[in-house]
């Protein structure tokens, strides 16, 4: 009797061990794919594989490639980023996503939101401009 108890206490240490591990490489996943983005300008970094529940976008002129939750597009803050994509680049089919806004913004803004999405994540544009600024 005490080798099965002994046996389903090992069971639960390792279960439990493994839901810890889980959890440690999705908070480690989620951080790092944040504020990821492309330094190169090659083409080959848009073929790289994006993670489930993320989005790559392309950010400025020189179109710097970020990786967000898919979760981010439903902020007011994004809503405004797609309407002004929408206006300045019209329905493209093909290609990224690509918002119209300086890559040292984006990046606050990525800042703000990992800090503390409930708080940023329900501000407009203009209020995160001023902020940042």
């Amino acid at each position: 009797m005490a080798s099965a108890i002994k046996k389903v206490e090992k069971i639960r240490q390792i279960v439990r061990l493994k839901q810890v591990m889980q959890r440690w490489k999705s908070m480690s996943i989620r951080r790092r794919s944040i504020l990821s983005h492309s330094d190169s300008g090659s083409s080959s970094g848009s073929t790289r594989r994006i993670p489930p529940g993320f989005l790559a976008v392309y950010v400025g002129l020189e179109r710097r490639r970020f990786l967000i939750p898919t979760r981010f597009l439903n902020l007011p803050i994004f809503r405004s980023l797609l309407k002004k994509a929408e206006e300045e680049f019209g329905f493209q089919p093909s290609g990224g996503l690509v918002l119209p806004c300086d890559v040292s913004f984006f990046k606050e803004l990525l800042k703000f939101l990992e800090r503390d999405e409930k708080k940023f994540g329900g501000l407009s544009l203009d209020e995160i401009f001023k902020i940042s600024t």
